[in-house]
């Protein structure tokens, strides 16, 4: 399955593009802690608003879009929920050119990776079966046990390298 998404910096990024993603989770599966807490307002509104965005969006933007709506919730309570959610694997994230974390409603259920436009900022997610035995056997060369990685492969889409 492959989702395809706008990268924070790009040309299309800073609009907030409104269409829910396709998934069989929704808003309540977010809006509950993911250690098993309980959910809030806060959290819920949190909730809507990732759910609401098809864009990978920092934390900041996430913020201000509840701050739009009149919504009165902390940025840190903002940072410590996309992170435990991430942690669950219930958003997807990226590390934006300068950095930065970026959230998005992971539109996958299993373990996968991004393919992103450096020109236009599409993103598309992928599995790729010859890219987890590769991280397996050279972290097992190296004598490591018990690996996780993230691997996004950033280029120029077929649409973009044709524009130039």
């Amino acid at each position: 399955m492959a989702t395809v998404t706008k990268w924070p910096g790009s040309p299309a990024a800073g609009r907030l593009d409104l269409a829910p993603m396709t998934t069989d989770r929704h808003e309540d599966e977010l809006a509950a802690t993911p250690a098993g807490g309980r959910s809030t307002r806060q959290k819920r509104a949190l909730a809507l608003v990732v759910d609401e965005t098809r864009d990978f969006r920092s934390a900041q933007e996430l913020h201000e879009a509840l701050r739009a709506r009149g919504e009165r919730v902390g940025l840190t309570t903002v940072y410590n929920q996309l992170r435990a959610l991430a942690e669950t694997g219930l958003l997807d994230t990226l590390r934006s050119s300068d950095g930065e974390t970026l959230y998005r409603r992971c539109g996958s259920e299993g373990h996968h990776h991004h393919l992103l436009c450096r020109s236009c900022g599409r993103t598309v997610e992928v599995a790729g079966l010859a890219i987890e035995r590769w991280a397996e056997k050279v972290a097992a060369e190296a004598g490591f046990v018990d690996v996780s990685h993230t691997i996004e492969v950033v280029g120029t889409c077929s649409t973009c390298a044709a524009a130039t």
